[in-house]
């Protein structure tokens, strides 16, 4: 038995998980990073830790600053509990309307809150803008940048990918995930392509956000809205330029809502919004195998945190009756068959 010095140390090593009904339907190994065994319970936890870490050692971050970061929430706790454990003050910057679950776990974590209004990124008062204005008017804050700061795709290149390598014996087909700050598509794309350039690294988008049509396109067009939070984006980061994309997709809320429902009845599996996307491009990518006669195939996606953070939007039913969104759709059956003929005009080749 290890003994942990600090909760931060908890950071990483978390499992990987067979989704047995999806794989039971497509022929596939579906396999979901468990990244809700984090501390902070997200995937964001990893990135606050390496943001922290080189900070410190850089000399940016001192004894006796405070830490100041605009976030979806996510980033927020993580940094939130990081923070804490290494007596570390905290500020989080995040926009009005992200799920109350969020707010009230970086107050738990000893973070002080700063809301502020929703608005396009060209906006000065967007939450970005205000927590760099805030660390730039205080000598003794210090900005993490999520976006911009590499230190974010370090923490996946130097450990998620690695892990995710030595947990599949190196038997990984395909990886899908989400695209927020970019950090776990760089980290985890970089470094599975240096092990097998093979693999194959497939992004899904949400409605409204850019990414997709920017890699189709070159231009950054939002179409449609999504529910998620803290995924999309509508600009092009440093952490983004080094991810190593094959594949684009976008998927709408409906298919997260069939897919979480699925998995919740089946398996006993909970999933929050970014991590029913990201299983709804992994059951795509394992369908379109399936159709090309290549059942077998290994893919992983990543659950990004605990389900309960989307329970007063995914799991509400009157959020969804009123955002025009039917629990009862369709079958995860009737998914996969749809995806097994999906438009392959829709599947952007990067």
């Amino acid at each position: 038995m290890q003994i942990h010095n600090n909760i931060a140390e908890l950071i990483g090593n978390t499992d990987l998980l067979k989704i047995p009904s999806l794989c039971q339907l497509s022929g596939s190994d579906i396999l979901l990073k468990c990244e809700f065994q984090n501390p902070g319970g997200s995937i964001k936890d990893r990135a606050a830790l390496q943001m922290v870490q080189d900070a410190i050692a850089n000399g940016d971050l001192k004894p006796g600053m405070t830490i100041v970061e605009g976030t979806a929430g996510n980033t927020g706790i993580g940094l939130a509990l990081v923070a804490n454990a290494l007596g570390f003050e905290m500020l989080t910057v995040m926009p009005k309307g992200q799920t109350p679950e969020k707010e009230r776990m970086i107050a738990l974590h000893g973070a002080k809150l700063h809301l502020v209004e929703p608005c396009p990124f060209a906006n000065p008062n967007h939450f970005y803008h205000t927590a760099r204005r805030i660390a730039e008017e205080n000598d003794n804050y210090w900005w993490a940048n999520q976006f911009e700061n590499t230190s974010n795709a370090k923490a996946h290149y130097e450990h998620t990918g690695a892990e995710i390598w030595r947990q599949t014996e190196g038997k990984v087909d395909a990886l899908v995930s989400v695209c927020g700050t970019a950090g776990t598509i760089a980290g985890n794309s970089r470094y599975l392509k240096e092990q097998n350039p093979e693999v194959e690294v497939w992004l899904v988008d949400p409605d409204g956000s850019g990414i997709y049509h920017y890699l189709k396109s070159g231009e950054y067009v939002a179409q449609g809205s999504s529910f998620t939070e803290g995924i999309g984006i509508m600009r092009t980061v440093e952490n983004f330029r080094q991810a190593k994309i094959d594949k684009a997709i976008t998927l709408p809320d409906q298919d997260l809502v069939t897919i979480s429902r699925a998995v919740r009845d089946a398996d006993g599996i909970v999933l929050g919004s970014s991590s029913a996307l990201n299983v709804a491009g992994a059951l795509l990518v394992a369908a379109q195998a399936d159709k090309q006669g290549q059942k077998g195939k290994t893919i992983v996606t990543f659950a990004c945190d605990v389900g309960d953070r989307s329970y007063s939007k995914l799991y509400n039913s009157d959020f969804l009756q009123e955002k025009g969104i039917d629990e009862n759709h369709e079958t995860i059956e009737q998914l996969f068959e749809r995806y097994r003929n999906f438009d392959p005009n829709l599947i952007v080749n990067v």
